[in-house]
This record gives structure tokens, sequence and C-alpha cells, in this order.
């Protein structure tokens, strides 16, 4: 077989009508239409392109061959296509590359082929015109954006492009050398655009490079053909829909390459991401996705109707991949203002991101991933048969075969596994959007007549207390203010309560011992927030979310007020693992430093942003500890060990973040430690506890003093101030040397002087009482550790200290007394913690058992909590034999009385005989220690 072939000729000897026989060639390249037609046109110039998998730098080789060689730039682009397309067939079909090599190499294409367009456009009109300025006299920049598969650098072989086309100022064109020929920067960037299309998206002898698309610029085919990145933020404000958030999360700016690289165009970040990316949890979205999609599937019907050949179409068809890019696209718009971490655009990265992140099961994401990369495959070899933008499978039993083979299948088996892949994905998506619901009233872009939304048609089947509820909202302004979509919600959520009402109640696990009063908590909890619509959309598209928190509401008071503080946290009980877990403090903290780099890479790492984020986090992992405490899942002491350890990482993210922040800082990481007393000591905390710590350094610059003196005020500005997500901790340093009139922060010198009594500046005797439950908390990462064995060598010296027995007995008796006047309980009640026989007598009893007992037994020494030493003391011979059981188990369960009192917001005194057996305990316990 010989070939004629001529630069940009047409002659041939080869037959037109010649097919390989597909029995020899059915796998291979060669079977392609495409594919043959290149390597008849072009078999001159496709050793132009260097072997390999085609890269910008070798694409960029083939083009300067073919300019010097005298091809036009419209010309040069388009061979090059023609020779990219060819060798990716290729590797693609005989040598089965990965899909990342394909999706790459098309991307890279159309990077170069818009940055040689945009080059050779504005040097056009440069001559013509002169270039376009600013205000300042600088040059006005053009940005071409890429949106879609271009933006996440996910082409297909045949995807026409996305484009948006934008400007940074506006201004006007310097003129010809004679101050001729000005334009207003908007007509200059027009006609630049103009020639820009010209050179990518004509259809010439040599094809086109892409295919070019701007319905999604601004107020679409209507709209001018570049904007103002002013424009474009006001459109974004004013006019901006909710599907353009799913298509604006894949933009990036493509070129001009030397813009890019230099990174001049971030301006477009700031506009993009508060566009797309909303603060709180928007489930709102849900509605608008779902008309999209029902959409997409009536235009892909009606194309296919009376065309069977289109009917089986791998990317909008039911499972294809368009249901995946969706199920990725909306966790990311729904989830990605509060984890920045799951903002990336390629789709195969977005659901690993997803699955570290808990919002998806790893082999779900996997499965997807999978399904996806099928899809992409089967798409290109649909597209390799003719160079058509198509998604259908071809009804060519040779074509199916080709394809099949070239996966490595034969038909019947590629077909199955076809089918797996979309029934997969198809109930996947069904299961996130809840499958297909009603019309709402916008279907097409039409107006329906809404569904009714009157509230007052539930009364009659709602309890009579809550019917009073409604009733009211019936008539407030605020309801009647809202949205007619709003309140269609509102009245779905209260019918759906109505329905969970008639269950009855119950003490058993699982069951809700009073339903009607977390339905009127519920109420509660939701009035204020009914102008934020995300939280109605969350419990309209997430029915399961809606019950947990109405059994949530009903299980205790406090949760609702925690609710009522900190709403944004009701999405936690989404996760069906969530009652479940336990607090893991790495895995807590691995996620906001993710975050923390997320938001860095983004430029929004400021501090008021980061700030956010910790109390975001924080509450919700409380929440979390909350679910599971009401719900019986752990203990008290579980509960107080999961928010002792989530109080330590806090503690340390919040130091680690808050250095940098810090003026005039005279070292990368700074020598510094904090010290926990107390309940955060002793790892016993509740909800809401104050953290008693003492900040100590140890580094010998000069300007260490001033230096942890304002880290330290910024440290507890950063644990204390209330944003909009509320605040932190309260922090108490009264412990510190000197109480309240000594430095907030002490070199760790001066601190173990002070609490060993060496020089005239000494404890007291009350302080070295709270230093039996004071704790290491944290310290700097290069010089924690000796800091902390440091820490323990004084804390043991102190504990073992000689002591005379009598003086600390009577200091300790004085100091409890002196507690229980300021907290006087009547003749007739208990409370559990300040009347004779509570839990201040244990802590004070232990107190004293470690103070003048651990130097003959130092298995009192360890910081294990009151009730561990209660059992030490007892087996060391301290506490008469049973004393110390008894009062560990009364203390234990004075513990759990009192929490369960806190949680519903009710007194912690009883009235007597109730809890006699544990009053009695801790009086013998009393009475063994004080006699």
């Amino acid at each position: 077989m010989t070939a004629s072939i001529q630069r940009g000729s047409t002659e041939t000897s080869i037959s037109v009508n010649h097919l390989p026989d597909t029995s020899t060639q059915a796998a291979s390249s060669s079977y392609s239409r495409f594919v043959q037609r290149l390597r008849r046109r072009y078999a001159a110039e496709l050793s132009l392109l260097p072997p390999g998998a085609p890269r910008r730098e070798s694409m960029m080789v083939a083009y300067e061959a073919l300019r010097r060689r005298g091809d036009s730039v419209g010309d040069a682009l388009r061979i090059v296509r023609q020779l990219v397309m060819e060798r990716l067939v290729t590797l693609d079909c005989d040598e089965q590359a990965p899909l990342a090599v394909v999706t790459t190499a098309v991307t890279e294409l159309a990077e170069l082929a818009l940055d040689i367009a945009c080059q050779d456009a504005c040097h056009e009109l440069d001559a013509v015109h002169g270039a376009p300025l600013g205000p300042e006299g600088q040059r006005s920049q053009l940005w071409i954006v890429g949106m879609g598969k271009l933006g996440a650098r996910e082409l297909n072989v045949s995807s026409d492009i996305d484009l948006i086309y934008l400007y940074d100022v506006d201004g006007e064109t310097k003129g010809d050398a004679d101050g001729r020929g000005r334009l207003a920067n908007q007509e200059y960037f027009s006609r630049a655009v103009k020639r820009i299309y010209a050179l990518v998206g004509d259809t010439t002898e040599h094809g086109f490079v892409f295919r070019v698309d701007l319905a999604l610029r601004p107020n679409g085919n209507s709209g001018p053909s570049v904007v103002s990145l002013d424009a474009l933020e006001e459109y974004f404000q004013v006019q901006g829909r909710e599907w353009e958030r799913f298509a604006w999360m894949k933009s990036r700016v493509v070129a001009p390459r030397d813009i890019v690289l230099a990174g001049q165009a971030q301006g477009l970040r700031g506009a993009v991401l508060p566009f797309v990316f909303r603060r709180y949890l928007d489930y709102s979205v849900f509605d608008s996705l779902r008309v999209l999609h029902r959409q997409i599937r009536e235009q892909s019907a009606r194309r296919s109707a009376g065309r069977p050949e289109r009917a089986n179409d791998v990317k909008l068809s039911r499972g294809g991949i368009r249901e995946i890019e969706f199920t990725v696209q909306l966790l990311q718009v729904v989830r990605g203002g509060q984890f920045p971490e799951l903002r990336t655009r390629p789709t195969l990265d977005a659901l690993q991101r997803l699955a570290r992140a808990n919002l998806m099961p790893q082999e779900t994401a996997d499965a997807l991933a999978a399904a996806y990369e099928f899809l992409r495959r089967v798409e290109h070899r649909i597209q390799y048969l003719d160079d058509q933008q198509t998604h259908a499978l071809p009804v060519s039993d040779d074509d199916l075969r080709w394809i099949a083979q070239t996966m490595g299948y034969d038909c019947c088996a590629f077909l199955e596994q076809l089918d797996t892949h979309r029934e997969f994905v198809a109930q996947e998506f069904d299961k996130l959007l809840g499958g297909e619901k009603p019309c709402n009233g916008k279907c097409n872009g039409k107006k329906a007549s809404a569904a009714p939304a009157d509230l007052a048609d539930l009364l009659d089947d709602l309890p009579a207390a809550f019917a009073d509820r409604i009733r009211d909202w019936c008539e407030t302004p605020r309801v009647l203010a809202l949205r007619e979509e709003t309140r269609g919600r509102l009245r779905q959520l209260v019918q759906r309560t109505g329905q969970w009402l008639k269950e009855p109640d119950g003490d058993g696990p699982g069951q809700t011992p009073r339903h009607v009063d977390a339905a009127l908590r519920w109420a509660d909890w939701i009035e204020p927030l009914l102008r934020r619509e995300s939280y109605l959309a969350l419990l309209v598209e997430r029915p399961a979310v809606q019950e947990r928190l109405l059994r949530l509401l009903g299980a205790a008071k406090w949760p609702a007020r925690y609710l009522m503080q900190h709403p944004g946290v009701i999405d936690e009980l989404a996760s069906d693992e969530m009652l479940s877990g336990r607090f893991v403090a790495a895995e807590f903290e691995r996620e906001l430093e993710a975050r923390h780099t997320s938001l860095t890479r983004t430029g929004e790492a400021d501090e008021e942003r980061l700030l956010n984020l910790l109390r975001h986090a924080h509450h919700a992992e409380v929440f979390r500890t909350l679910a599971r405490d009401v719900d019986g899942r752990i203990t008290v002491e579980q509960v107080a060990d999961d928010l002792s350890a989530l109080a330590d990482t806090t503690l340390r993210v919040t130091a680690h973040w808050c250095w940098p922040h810090v003026r005039n800082r005279h070292r990368e990481v700074p020598q510094f430690a904090i010290i926990g007393y107390g309940k955060l000591g002793g790892k016993e905390l509740g909800y809401g506890s104050d953290l008693d710590i003492v900040f100590v350094y140890d580094d010998d610059d000069e300007r260490a003093g001033e230096v942890y003196a304002a880290y330290v005020r910024k440290l507890i500005n950063w644990l204390t101030v209330k944003t909009r997500e509320g605040d932190l901790f309260e922090i108490d340093t009264a412990l510190r040397p000197n109480g309240n009139s000594g430095l907030l922060t002490t070199s760790f010198e001066a601190y173990e002087k002070y609490q060993l009594g060496r020089g005239s500046n000494t404890a007291w005797t009350w302080e070295h009482q709270a230093m039996t439950r004071a704790r290491f908390v944290l310290g700097s990462e290069d010089h924690g550790a000796e800091l902390g064995a440091r820490f323990d060598q004084v804390r043991e010296a102190v504990l073992v200290s000689p002591r005379d027995r009598e003086a600390l007995k009577a200091e300790i008796i004085a100091m409890r007394d002196k507690l229980r006047g300021a907290r006087p309980v009547k003749a007739d009640r208990f409370d559990v913690k300040h009347s004779p026989g509570g839990m201040v007598d244990a802590e004070f009893a232990v107190q004293f058992l470690v103070l003048s007992s651990s130097g003959e037994h130092p298995e009192l020494i360890p910081n294990v909590g009151n009730i561990a030493l209660l059992l030490r003391a007892e087996l060391a011979g301290l506490l008469p034999e049973g004393v110390g059981r008894n009062a560990a188990r009364a203390y234990r369960e004075l513990r759990r009385v009192q929490h369960r009192a806190r949680l519903n917001e009710e007194p912690t005194q009883v009235t007597p005989p109730a809890l006699a057996a544990e009053r009695d305990a801790m009086l013998a316990l009393w009475k063994a220690v004080f006699g």
C-alpha cells in the first residue's frame, strides 16, 4: 500500500471506502474510522509529535515545527489536535493507557491552544488599538476561565470547552502611535474573543481545535461575550442562580499561561468562593439539582425519541457519568463552605476526599470511582469511532464489539459490567436525592400551582399542646412572611412530626419518654431559624435527621439549649455511625489541620476564619458526645474522658495556630506549656465546664517574658472571644503562682520554685491540694516531652513532701467548712455535691490522703481520678476495709445523678431518703479520714 501525501492536501492512493478486516483488527486502534482518516490525511505529520503520551511540551514541539514550515496559527493548532487524537487512540486502545493520560493530554491541548490564540489575538489588536489599560496605567488582562471538565482537567477526547471570558479592570486602550484607534476595554476584549474563537472553534479543512461553548457566562447567550470582574461579582450577588454554583465550582483560569503562572488571576477566587460555598450547610441546593437533573433526563429522552441509537447514553442516561458528577458536586457544595478540604475540581480526587471526611463510605467512593473510570473509557471509545460528540453506545454490532474488546471484554461481559456500574451509580444518586420528587413548581422553568402550605389543616391530627404551639405559628408574622416554598417545607416537617408523635412514650432502649415535650422543644429550636432556610431544607431532605433530633430533644432539656446556641451542629445527626463512635483525638486534629491547610492554600486562613473553624469543629464534637450520652451509649466517666480529650486537643491546635499570629515572636516554635488543674487536670470535664489552666515557658531569650505574655493574652482571646460560631471555653487562671495578682505566664523555673517552697514566694496548702489533680496538658513539639517530664517531677516532689498530718487535716477541714458555708443547703434536702456526704467530701478526703501519704505509698501519686485513688488507698491500708470501695461506688452514682440532673436542667438536690446509701458511704469515708 502506498500513499502520496502533501502538506494540506487530500491526495491519497488509499481507497476512502476501504475498511480494515474487523476479525484481525477488532481490538486495534486501526478499527477507528476517525484514526483511519487521520493516518491517511496526516501520515507525513504524525512523526512531528514526539513519542510517548502527549503533553504540553511535546505538543509545542509539533506546533513550532508546523509554524516553521509555514502553517498559519489556526492550521497548526488544528493539525496538532489531530496528531494528539491519533496518539491517544493508539495509547488507549492498543496499550491500555490510564484514563488520566487521555484527560490530561486533551486538557493541556486546550490550554495550549487557548494560550496561543489569546497571545495572537491580543498582539493583532495591540498593533491597531494599543494595549488596554487600567486606571493606574497598568495593562488590563484578559482571563480565559475554563469551566466543567476543562476546569477540572478531565476533558474527554471530543469535549467542547465551556469558557467564560473575563477582564480584570475597565478602561480604554492606549491607541496607536498617533493616539488614534482607542477602544473601551470591553470592546477590545470582545474583539479578542471573536479572534480566539476563529482560531480555536471555527471549522476549516483541518477541522476544529475545540468546539467552544459560552452558554455558562453571566446571563447566558443573551449576555456579553466578555465581562469585567466587577460585573461578575455583581451578577453573583444579584442574579446568580443555584445551578451556576455547581458550574463555577470547577472554574479555573486556564489562559493566558503567563497570568496563571504569575498568580495574577487570584482576584477571581475572591468572587467565586463565597458564591459557590456558603458559610452554613446548604441543603437548599438539593431541589435545584433535582430540577436540573430532571431537565437533563427529559432533554435526553426527547433527543432519543424515535432515535433508539441515542437511548443508551453513558453520560446522561440513568446511572451515567453525569449522575456520578452530580453526586460528588452536591456533597461538595453542601459541605464545602465549612470543610474547605472538599474543594477540589477533579471528580476522582473529590470522591476520595468525601470518603476521608466520612461523608461517603470508602467502599462507595471506590465503587463510584471504578464506575467513573469505566464509563469515561467507554465514552472515549464511542468518540474514537468517528470523532463525534456523542455518548450513546453504537447500534452497530461491530462497533460495539470493538469497544468491548478494547476494554478487555467480550460483548456480553462488557454489557453486564456496564449495567452493573450504572445500576450502582443510579442507586447511590437516588439515595442521595431521595429519589425523584414531585415538581415543586419550577420544573422546566414553568411556574406550576404550588402545593398547599397551610399549617392550620394539620391541627386536628396533633396532640393538644403541640397543636396550640402550631396554632400560634399560623398567626405569627415570622411564619406568615416566609416564602411559599419555605412554608411548604415547614408544613411538611410539622406533618412528619405529627406522625412521629403517634409513637407511644417509653423508657426502654431506643424509646422516647416524652414525645410531646420533644416536639415542643423542636418547635422552640426551629422557630428562630425559620429564615435560615438551609435548616428546613436539611430536615426535609433527611427525614432520619429529624427523627434523631426529636429523640434527642425528648431525652433531656440541655440538648435543646445547646442546639439553639449552635444550630449548625444539627447536621452531625446525618451520620449513621455517629452514635456508635467515640472521640478520636488524632482524627480530630488531622481533620482540623487539613482544613487549615486548605484555607491557607485559598488565602482564607485569617484569624476570624480560624476562630470560627475551631469553634464549629469543637461544638460539633461536643454534640456528638452529647448525642451518645443521652442515648445511653456511653457512661458518665466516658463522657468526661471524651470531653477532656477534646479540650486537650482543642488547646493544642489553638496554641499551634495562634503562635504565628503573635507579633515580634522570636522563634518558630514556642518553648511553652499548659498545665491543667481541676476538672481538666482530673479528666472530669462536663458540658460547659471552664478550664483551670496555668501557662509556663522555658525560654532563656531576654524577650521571652514579653513575647509569651502577648502570646497568652492572644491565646486566651482565641479561646474565649465570641464569634458568629460562639466561643470555645471559659478560662480560669487563678491557680497560677500568686493567683490573680501574679503574671499571666511565668517561667518554668519560677513555677518550680513557687511550688517547692524555694524562696519567700511559696504556694499555699490549697494550691498543693489543687496540685493533686494537676496534669501536663501540652508542650511545644520539640520541647514538650522534656518539659512534661520536669513537671511530673515537680508535682511528685510537691505530693511526697513531709507534712504535719494534723495541721494539714485542720487546714483541709477549715477549707471544707468555708466552702460549705458558701453553698448552704436546706436541712430537708441533700445536694449531691455540696451537702455533708456529697461529692466534695470525697474530693477533699482524697486530697488529704494523697498529700499526707504519697511519700510512703507512691501508688497514690499518679493522677488517676478520685474513684481509682479511693480504691488504691483502701488497698494500701489507709482506709478500713470496704470504706474505699463503698465510697467509690457512691461517688460514681452521685456523679451520674448530678450529670442527669444537669442534662435535664433540674436541681442537683434530692429529698431524703433518696441517695441515703451513697450519703452514708461518703460520711463513713469522711469519718475514717478526718475522724
